[in-house]
């Protein structure tokens, strides 16, 4: 992801004419980076209610903003990859496998907010953007259904009533399906399903889902046809809350539906994978983007109030300093910046306090993006 959000934050930094602001690049493999770059894949596995767990798979780009008062703000470009843990499988995603291309990974691209506040890191807000990523010209490969296909679903009852035909003293609903999806081999069409069952109450009839967190819950994976298949079912260890580092707050998910399907299939009918939660932070939503071509679509910047607006490109008369009527133009007008100029040259002529030497080529040469754990 090559998205260069700084520009955008030069209203968000700044607070005033007098705001001391230095700009940092760390080494986006430096600890600082990835103590960072780690907090927030548990952020948003935190927040993350559906499908599968996410985990780190690159930092793409790190800036870090600090002030006189000490605290900071980090922005954050990451790469994640969706392993085969589900979110409610207590695993730690550290001891999770990566989906691979060849049975269609998901890659998620995230831009990152954090305050840092009296040595605290936060998140504050976000974007992320899921794609799939695969082989090209995989043959015999597997390719991904919609998770509300049809026969694919049908497949997916069969199976797990093949399951509960092997259990004894326990009925097993349909949770949540995870993936679905077919290849075709001599007899026709063959399928992979991946859903999560949840214990069920069948004191009374129909069956429910049993509500309590103590409920067994379980990962099947079933292959076949609905006349030859196998299901195997990984059951979870007891459920356990899982601490969300962004608060002191426990977060448990439960999951509890009434239906076979979630919400999430039935309302998006082209779906064929979980993404990973989109937005978080209303102020910021028109400001992030999670787009891979370098734009250079032109972004309108609010001017932080008694900062005086550097002078256009074209323009080669020098930017008045001491003008009153300069400084009460300033409070109302709006900058164009281009995504692709580096903030350091902004915030410089934004803000004398600001030191020259960021705009140094030698100083802000490339750090960034860092090593690529998995592919």
């Amino acid at each position: 992801m090559k998205v260069l959000m700084s520009v955008v934050f030069v209203g968000l930094v700044l607070s005033g004419a007098g705001a001391q602001v230095n700009v940092l690049r760390p080494l986006c493999d430096s600890p600082e980076a990835e103590e960072a770059a780690l907090l927030v894949q548990d952020y948003l596995n935190a927040q993350h209610m559906h499908g599968y767990k996410y985990v780190l798979n690159r930092i793409e780009d790190i800036k870090i903003y600090t002030q006189a008062d000490g605290n900071s703000t980090y922005l954050l470009e990451l790469d994640l990859l969706e392993t085969e843990c589900h979110v409610l499988d207590p695993t730690p995603v550290s001891n999770c496998s990566v989906r691979r291309k060849i049975v269609t990974a998901v890659e998620g691209d995230c831009d990152v907010v954090l305050k840092k506040v009296s040595g605290a890191l936060m998140v504050t807000d976000y974007k992320c953007k899921t794609e799939e990523s695969r082989e090209d010209n995989c043959v015999g490969c597997h390719s991904l259904l919609p998770l509300n296909h049809t026969s694919a679903l049908e497949f997916v009852h069969i199976s797990l009533e093949t399951f509960n035909n092997r259990t004894k003293n326990e009925t097993f609903l349909l949770h949540e399906v995870g993936r679905l999806s077919s290849r075709i081999v001599s007899g026709g069409l063959a399928y992979k399903a991946e859903y999560v069952v949840v214990e069920g109450n069948c004191t009374d009839e129909p069956c429910v889902p049993l509500n309590d967190v103590k409920a067994a819950r379980g990962l099947c994976t079933a292959r076949g046809s609905n006349l030859q298949h196998t299901v195997d079912c990984k059951m979870f260890p007891s459920l356990v809350p899982s601490h969300d580092t962004n608060s002191t707050a426990a977060v448990v998910h439960t999951h509890a539906h009434t239906g076979n399907l979630t919400h999430t299939h039935t309302h998006r009918p082209g779906l064929r994978h979980h993404k990973l939660p989109s937005v978080h932070g209303p102020e910021l939503i028109s400001l992030f983007s999670s787009e891979s071509d370098e734009s250079e679509e032109m972004l309108p910047v609010a001017a932080p109030t008694g900062v005086q607006q550097p002078a256009a490109p074209t323009d080669p008369a020098p930017m008045a300093s001491d003008s009153s009527s300069a400084a009460d133009e300033s409070e109302s007008m709006q900058v164009p910046v281009h995504f692709k100029r580096d903030l350091s040259a902004v915030l410089h002529a934004a803000s004398p306090n600001v030191p020259e030497t960021l705009t140094d080529p030698v100083l802000m040469k490339p750090v960034c993006p860092g090593r690529v754990r998995f592919f």
